[in-house]
């Protein structure tokens, strides 16, 4: 079986030449595994991990974890219905706070983006999906988009805003 292949940058060290850092990140980490439905498990407690740096509250890291599993577990179900792909997870923590996501597959692709957000739509025939996995993951994120294309796989970017740290007066 294939390890999960998981790095972390910080202040946009070891950043490919021609790409521009990104202004407001702090810190970063990509990762790949194979789409397996147990390694849903490993991308929550990775990100829920990475992101504790930040220190949010429980219900913050509980949406990320939340709005991460539907992404992954859409990867597994649906980009590669009859095969074992690759998911590919980038995390960029911001100075403002902020959590960006990519979840990333060159699996079957998207058709229809549109019809595939609205709530309660599903390609599954066998009645065992409900079709609402975009929907929870606009319900937990500030921001959801997805690109895709059929054959060409499919980038969905999930961000949060973290709440500002609370400040305590010491007696």
């Amino acid at each position: 079986m294939k390890k999960n292949n998981v790095s972390a940058k910080q202040n946009g060290e070891g950043r490919r030449a021609g790409r521009p850092p990104a202004a407001e990140t702090v810190n970063e980490m990509k990762f790949t595994m194979p789409s397996l439905s147990v390694n849903e498990g490993f991308s929550r407690a990775a990100v829920g991990a990475f992101v504790a740096q930040l220190d949010p509250t429980a219900l913050e890291i509980s949406d990320i974890k939340c709005a991460l599993s539907e992404a992954v577990t859409n990867c597994t179900v649906h980009a590669y219905p009859d095969r074992i792909g690759k998911i590919s997870i980038h995390v960029r923590l911001g100075a403002d706070r902020s959590v960006r996501i990519e979840v990333r597959d060159s699996g079957v692709g998207i058709p229809d983006i549109a019809a595939a957000r609205e709530p309660l739509f599903t390609t599954d025939s066998g009645g065992e999906r409900s079709g609402m996995g975009f929907t929870v993951m606009e319900s937990f994120c500030d921001k959801v988009t997805v690109r895709s294309a059929p054959g060409a796989g499919t980038t969905v970017t999930l961000i949060k805003k973290l709440a500002p740290k609370q400040r305590f007066a010491h007696r």
